[in-house]
C-alpha cells in the first residue's frame, strides 16, 4: 500500500486542499483521536442490496465443522462478519493531530473537500477479517451496507476481486439512491507519523446516533446468510452504526440457527461498559452468549477488572452462559487460549513490524480456521501468532493483508520471541487445576506437573504441509 504524504500549517493543523473526498461520509464514532496500540484497525461501515452478490450455494472449500448442529447441512459459509465494513485513507503526515474535538472537527471538514487519488484508499474494518479468512481458504460473506457512490462501488470491488460475497443490509429500496449522509459508505482516515504510529479519525466521530440507525430489522436474505454460516464475527465498532437492537437480533439468529458467535470488543468495549442502558445490555448479552471472545488483555482487564489475562479469561469463562474460548492478545509477548479445562500460552513471533494496522483482524481469521476445522488448541494459537505477524510485516490491512504463501514462509523458519521470565510471572499465580499448554521453540516436549510444553515443530506437523499443499494449489489455480 502506497501512503500519500501531506504537511500541516502551523497552530491550525490543517490539511492542504485536494486530498479528501468532497463530502462528509460518516464512518464510525470514536473517542478522541487516538494512537494504534492494538493489533486491528478499527474502522467501521456497511453494505447494500444493489450491489448484492448471491449466497453460495457450493459447497463450502473448509473442512467439517467440529461445532456441527441439527442446521449443519445448511452451512455452506465458514465466516460471516456482521457490518464495520468501510474505507481506509490512509495518509502521511508529520505530526498526528491533537485530540481535541474541536480540531479533529476542522479535520473532518478538511478531509471532506476534496478525494485524495484512489491508490491510497483500501477497504477497512471487517473487510480486514474476510479477506484474511479467505486467503486462509475459508469460505466468508459479509453482512452490512455500503452507499451507492463511488466509495460503495470500490469497496464491493475489492471484495468480489478477494472472494468475498456481499449479502447487503436495507430496509426501503430508496435509501440506496438517498442523497442523505446517513446512507453513504462510511470513511475512516488513517493518519502515519514518522514513527509509523497510527491515529484514526472519522466524522462519525460527531454523531450521537449510530450511523445506520435508520436499520432497525433484519431482512430475509440477512437471515439466511447468518443461517449458513459456521461463525458469526461481530466487533464493538458495529455498535457506530447499527443499533443495539438490531446488533442483539443477529446474536440471537444465529444462536437459534446453530451458527457460532465471535465477538471482540476492541477498544470500545470501554465505551459500551459505561455507555447507555442499551449498549451496556448488549454488551453483557455478547459477553454471556458469545462461544467465542476475542480480547487484548488491556480490554480483558477493563472488562472483568483483573490484571493477569489469564484470570480475567476465566472469569469471563465463569460468567458466560456459551463461552467455550476467551483468546487474549497481548502483542509482542504473544496470546492465551483459555477454556474451561485448559490455558494454551504460544510467544509471538519476532518480525520486522512495518504497520500493526490489520494484524489483530488477521489474527481473528485464524482463530476461526482452527474452531471450524477442530485443529488443537496449542497448533490454533501458533498459526494466529503467525498470520497476524505476516501481517505485521506489510504495510496496511485490506487487500495488503497476509497471503497464505508469507504465512507458510514464517512458519517454516520460526524465530519466537521467548520471554521465560514473562510468562513465569504470568503462570506463577494460583491457576486452580487447569492444565497449561505451553509453545516453545527450544524446550524438548515434556510435562512438569500440569505444565505441558510442547515444541513449536511438533504442534504444526501436520497444519504445515496441509498449508503449504493449499498454496500450491492456489498458485496453480491462479
Amino acid at each position: 500500500m502506497h501512503h500519500q504524504s501531506i504537511a500541516f500549517k502551523p497552530l491550525q493543523f490543517p490539511f492542504p486542499p485536494r486530498l479528501h473526498p468532497p463530502n462528509a461520509i460518516p464512518s464510525r464514532r470514536l473517542f478522541p483521536l487516538h494512537l494504534n496500540t492494538t493489533a486491528y484497525s478499527p474502522c467501521s461501515a456497511s453494505s447494500c442490496r444493489s450491489f448484492h452478490i448471491p449466497l453460495p450455494t457450493h459447497p463450502p472449500r473448509s473442512l467439517p465443522s467440529s461445532n456441527s448442529t441439527k442446521n449443519a447441512a445448511l452451512k455452506t459459509v465458514d465466516v460471516a462478519t456482521l457490518g464495520n465494513l468501510c474505507v481506509d485513507i490512509v495518509l502521511n503526515v508529520p505530526k498526528l493531530p491533537p485530540s481535541s474535538k474541536g480540531a479533529r472537527k476542522a479535520i473532518m471538514e478538511q478531509l471532506s473537500s476534496s478525494p485524495p487519488d484512489k491508490q491510497y484508499w483500501e477497504a477497512g474494518g471487517n473487510c480486514n477479517v474476510a479477506i484474511a479468512a479467505a486467503r486462509l481458504g475459508l469460505n466468508c460473506i459479509t453482512i452490512g451496507y455500503v452507499g451507492n457512490e463511488i466509495y460503495g462501488k470500490f469497496l464491493l470491488d475489492v471484495l468480489r476481486d478477494e472472494g468475498v460475497r456481499m449479502v447487503g443490509m436495507n430496509e426501503e429500496a430508496d435509501v440506496v439512491n438517498s442523497p442523505s449522509a446517513s446512507h453513504q459508505t462510511l470513511l475512516c482516515w488513517v493518519l502515519v507519523d514518522p514513527l509509523q504510529k497510527h491515529g484514526f479519525c472519522s466524522p462519525a466521530d460527531f454523531f450521537e446516533e449510530p450511523a445506520f440507525s435508520w436499520m432497525s430489522t433484519l431482512s430475509e436474505e440477512v437471515k439466511r446468510g447468518i443461517k449458513r454460516s459456521r461463525i458469526l464475527f461481530c466487533n464493538g465498532y458495529d455498535f457506530d452504526e447499527l443499533c443495539p437492537g438490531l446488533i442483539l437480533s443477529a446474536v440471537d439468529y444465529a444462536i437459534e440457527a446453530g451458527t457460532s458467535v465471535f465477538f471482540d470488543p476492541g477498544p470500545r468495549g470501554k465505551s459500551l461498559l459505561r455507555g447507555t442502558v442499551e449498549e451496556q445490555k448488549a454488551l453483557s448479552h455478547f459477553l454471556r452468549m458469545s462461544d467465542v471472545l476475542l480480547l487484548t488483555s488491556d480490554e480483558a482487564e477493563s472488562l472483568t477488572g483483573i490484571a493477569n489475562p489469564i484470570l480475567a479469561g476465566q472469569e469471563l469463562l465463569r460468567t458466560g452462559v456459551r463461552t467455550k474460548w476467551v483468546v487474549v492478545k497481548m502483542g509482542s509477548r504473544g496470546s492465551i487460549l483459555i477454556t474451561t479445562s485448559n490455558i494454551t500460552c504460544a510467544s509471538a513471533f519476532k518480525v520486522k513490524v512495518m504497520d500493526t494496522v490489520g494484524c489483530g483482524d488477521s489474527f481473528v481469521a485464524a482463530i476461526a480456521f482452527g474452531f471450524i476445522h477442530n485443529i488443537p488448541l496449542v497448533t490454533t494459537l501458533a498459526f494466529a501468532n503467525a498470520v497476524g505477524a505476516a501481517t505485521a510485516m506489510g504495510c496496511g490491512a485490506g487487500r495488503n493483508v497476509a497471503a497464505l504463501k508469507q504465512v507458510v514462509e514464517l512458519m517454516e523458519a520460526p524465530n519466537l520471541n521467548e520471554d521465560d521470565e514473562f510468562w513465569n510471572e504470568l503462570l506463577g499465580e494460583r491457576l486452580d487445576s487447569q492444565e497449561v499448554t505451553f509453545l516453545s521453540k527450544m524446550i524438548l516436549n515434556g510435562s512438569n506437573g500440569r505444565m505441558n510444553r510442547v515444541t513449536f515443530q511438533k504442534a504444526v506437523s501436520e497444519l504445515l504441509p496441509k498449508l503449504k499443499s493449499s498454496q500450491l494449489e492456489s498458485t496453480l489455480s491462479c
